[in-house]
């Protein structure tokens, strides 16, 4: 059976046919809470350009920040003032919180951010830069000298015809500062000076270097060429049938004389049951937010473990813990195929940090300290994990605290009591007798790591045990049937107050031995 080959290396062989130098592009509009569907574009970007450079391509990883796009509603998160802003380029309206340069740099920053905490470092483009430096101006002039046959492809590309008074260049009104409002009446390419009427009333001149951007299905072929983009990622509703990549593919090469990129179509993130993440609707997580919640290097194996046209289903709640799970069990295994291998080097980046201890572990260890690092880094040290790098843990530590914070289930959630939890009141006489006898074990015992604790437990429902045989002289009985199940009750009701909890070795090697043996022997006699 022939080797499953990752789909980021099927990618790079096909453009490496097209040449040694590549430069791979990612863009994403800052108008809202940059979110982890957003993120599917730039870590596939960002896997694309790694592959590339590691079979020793000349590869460059650029992200366009599409600043200059006008801000077309009032989002559900802005309140009521922006509606005098809706149509203004994202980077010319206020800044929501007062603390950036501009609205789009509010949305961007943590964005940003969060790609460096991703591994991911891209050269940046701000589109707004890009217009005002005059980095578009031969495009624009390109654009409008051939309106007609931009026109054309559009029509032949999409089936729709345009307008009349239809321009590839949308100029910013000098009134009232809106991008979506006007109609190109005149060019005039010798004083590179564009006339335009505004619904506000208002009619004048602007620049071509600044002074408007082309529309996005002109706008996107003609980034291509002048950044020389060779990759890039983009999503579904991008890659349809008369979409702007079919018509960006003509006008690059007819217009603008370049050839289209190597196009990575990808699928969307569904959250959980709600749908495609969009910010526009409200249905989202940020990538700051996840970021805060589970490490980095899981987020990208979430991206990298599946091809992009497939879609993926991100839960936040216990489906979180499984893609952990699956990561951690990855990571670990000794024999993997070459596809895991390329999974785990890809989700794996320089800067990410990364420690042995399970994340699920650490959501016990976390509940048992009560979140006091001190006491943490004790637990850590006592079940025999590497505390050399304390940085690492402090981030998995956040990361477990963000986590059961703001998504995880009640069912995940625990406190261990300070005192004999009332419940324990209900604990049957093998249980009492059972937690005796593992009292008497424990203060004669060394130290016990988790599996010894898993041990220990199971020993007391066999016949030939140690704690068997001493449960049954404490009930003075001949016969004893005793389900794991009401064992680990017996323990989580002493500790904790409740009928269940985590994973009892891990749970049990996270207190204090000799705790545990006190607390035992107190429940076994605990009678309110």
């Amino acid at each position: 059976m022939a080797e499953i080959r990752h789909w980021a290396d099927v990618v790079a062989e096909e453009v490496l046919t097209k040449g040694n130098k590549h430069l791979v592009a990612s863009g994403i509009t800052p108008s809202g809470h940059i979110h982890i569907g957003n993120m599917r574009e730039v870590v596939t970007a960002d896997a694309a350009y790694r592959t590339l450079s590691d079979k020793g391509a000349d590869a460059r990883l650029i992200y366009i920040a599409d600043t200059y796009d006008p801000l077309r509603k009032v989002y559900p998160f802005l309140d009521d003032s922006y509606e005098e802003h809706v149509g203004k380029p994202l980077s010319e309206i206020p800044c929501p919180c007062g603390d950036c340069g501009s609205y789009a740099e509010h949305f961007l920053k943590p964005f940003l951010e969060a790609l460096g905490k991703l591994g991911i470092h891209p050269e940046i483009y701000r589109a707004d830069e890009m217009y005002k430096t005059g980095m578009y101006n031969e495009a624009i002039k390109d654009a409008l000298l051939n309106r007609d046959k931009i026109a054309t492809i559009l029509k032949e590309e999409s089936g729709k015809e345009v307008t009349e008074d239809w321009s590839p260049f949308n100029p910013i009104c000098n009134s009232c500062g809106r991008i979506n409002s006007t109609k190109v009446t005149g060019f005039n390419p010798d004083t590179e000076m564009v006339s335009y009427d505004c619904e506000c009333g208002d009619s004048g001149e602007v620049s071509i270097q600044g002074g408007g951007k082309l529309t996005w299905r002109v706008d996107w072929p003609a980034r291509w060429k002048i950044l020389g983009v060779t990759v890039e990622p983009f999503g579904k509703d991008h890659a349809s049938r008369g979409g702007s990549y079919d018509t960006g593919k003509r006008i690059t090469k007819e217009v603008f004389g370049y050839d289209a990129p190597h196009p990575i179509v990808y699928e969307w993130i569904m959250l959980g049951k709600e749908g495609a993440m969009s910010s526009s609707t409200g249905v989202v997580v940020s990538i700051s937010d996840m970021l805060k919640v589970v490490p980095p290097e899981v987020l990208r194996y979430l991206i990298i473990r599946t091809k992009p046209e497939k879609h993926i289903r991100f839960d936040p709640a216990m489906p979180l813990l499984t893609l952990v799970d699956t990561f951690e069990r990855l990571n670990s295994t000794e024999e993997t195929s070459e596809n895991d291998k390329t999974v785990l080097s890809l989700s794996h980046a320089s800067g990410l940090c990364h420690t042995d201890i399970p994340f699920k572990h650490m959501t016990t260890i976390y509940q048992v300290a009560h979140g006091d690092f001190d006491k943490i880094m004790k637990i850590v040290e006592r079940a025999g994990y590497d505390v050399d790098k304390e940085k690492c843990i402090k981030e998995l530590t956040n990361n477990v605290a963000s986590w059961l914070d703001m998504f995880a289930p009640d069912m995940v959630k625990f406190s261990v009591q300070e005192n004999m939890p009332p419940e324990a009141a209900t604990l049957t006489d093998e249980q009492r007798a059972f937690l005796q006898a593992m009292a008497e074990s424990l203060q004669a015992a060394d130290e016990l790591d988790g599996s010894d604790y898993h041990n220990l437990i199971y020993s007391a429902k066999e016949e030939t045990g140690e704690l068997h045989q001493r449960i049954k002289e404490i009930l003075a009985v001949d016969e004893l049937s005793l389900s794991p199940k009401t064992l680990f009750k017996a323990i989580y009701l002493s500790v904790l107050g409740q009928a269940s909890g985590p994973k009892a070795g891990w749970f049990l090697s996270s207190l204090e031995k000799d705790f545990l043996a006190e607390r035992f022997a107190e429940a076994a006699e605990f009678r309110p």
